[in-house]
């Protein structure tokens, strides 16, 4: 047991620190790491998994605490994931992931988003009060445009990655032998649709963002959550999960600074789009599955005639 332990933890911190280096203020990965693994994880893994989160976060602020303080590199070493814990902990008593026909809860997994993002930035803006300059220059202090950049970065971030998981996961289940292989990717529609539909017209995007500037470029950043509808509308909330990593993704390449305004109010629409498309592509999904089982009954139905 003490090996699986290490294992989790060990495992977590890797993945902690790859997506810490792809993350910034306004796209945090971490959190949809964080969001994944607290929704899949056993919960008597969960120390492990605080443990995995704070050895990185440590590592860093030690490194600073002669810049920052003591104080604040005490306070920066508790990892966020101790936050969310009683969060989830609290709605999987009463909302579980997965409903009891076996579909994936995407109201509570939006919700314990939201909510965990809310508690992480509050956590941001405690830590960073404690800041003391070693120089002796003011401190920067808590504005709502930092928090809303924390909360926007962090909520984003989670619907990034944790949905995604998700409906790999759901789909790699649907397998045979729980096994993918390169025929059922070449036969998959989603997969076709997100190679000729979403990365398409999100290089397009991509490429007209880094050419303009101001009000285009805002519009641009905002185009970005069409092929989220669009792939919502034909396959669901698994479309709406990978093509809300890609948007996410090619958003995230058209930031030039941190805290920048326009971004976030790019954010906010992004994330707005995702979070009404997932609940929206569940009923998508539901359809689409009673639709088969209708299809499914006519050819055994039709079979049985035959005969």
């Amino acid at each position: 047991m003490w090996g699986r332990y290490v294992a989790v933890a060990g495992a977590y911190a890797a993945c902690y620190e790859l997506t810490r280096n792809f993350s910034f203020s306004h796209w945090m990965l971490t959190a949809g790491l964080r969001m994944a693994c607290l929704l899949l994880v056993p919960r008597k893994f969960w120390p492990a998994l605080a443990v995995g989160e704070a050895l990185p976060i440590a590592e860093m602020a030690f490194v600073h605490m002669s810049d920052y303080g003591v104080a604040w590199a005490v306070a920066n070493t508790v990892p966020p994931i101790v936050f969310c814990m009683p969060i989830v902990a609290w709605l999987q008593s009463r909302l579980p992931i997965i409903r009891a026909g076996g579909e994936v809860n995407i109201g509570m997994i939006v919700l314990a988003t939201l909510l965990c993002a809310v508690m992480n930035a509050a956590e941001n803006s405690v830590v960073l009060s404690l800041i003391r300059m070693d120089d002796g220059s003011p401190a920067p202090s808590v504005t709502p445009q930092i928090f809303l950049a924390w909360f926007l970065g962090l909520y984003l971030g989670a619907l990034t990655l944790t949905p995604s998981i998700l409906a790999l996961r759901e789909r790699l289940a649907a397998q045979p032998k729980r096994t993918v292989t390169w025929d059922a990717i070449r036969h998959s529609t989603l997969a076709r649709d997100l190679l000729l539909i979403a990365v398409p017209s999100l290089a397009l995007l991509m490429g007209i963002a880094s050419q303009t500037e101001g009000t285009a470029l805002q519009v641009t950043r905002m185009a970005m959550a069409l092929p989220v509808v669009a792939l919502t509308l034909r396959h669901g909330w698994h479309g709406t999960s990978l093509g809300g990593l890609f948007a996410s993704v090619a958003m995230a390449s058209t930031s030039f600074s941190l805290l920048d305004p326009a971004m976030i109010q790019a954010q906010t629409v992004i994330a707005f789009v995702l979070s009404t498309s997932l609940l929206f592509g569940v009923r998508v999904a539901r359809r689409q599955a009673a639709a088969r089982q209708v299809l499914l009954a006519q050819d055994l139905s039709s079979g049985f005639h035959r005969h």
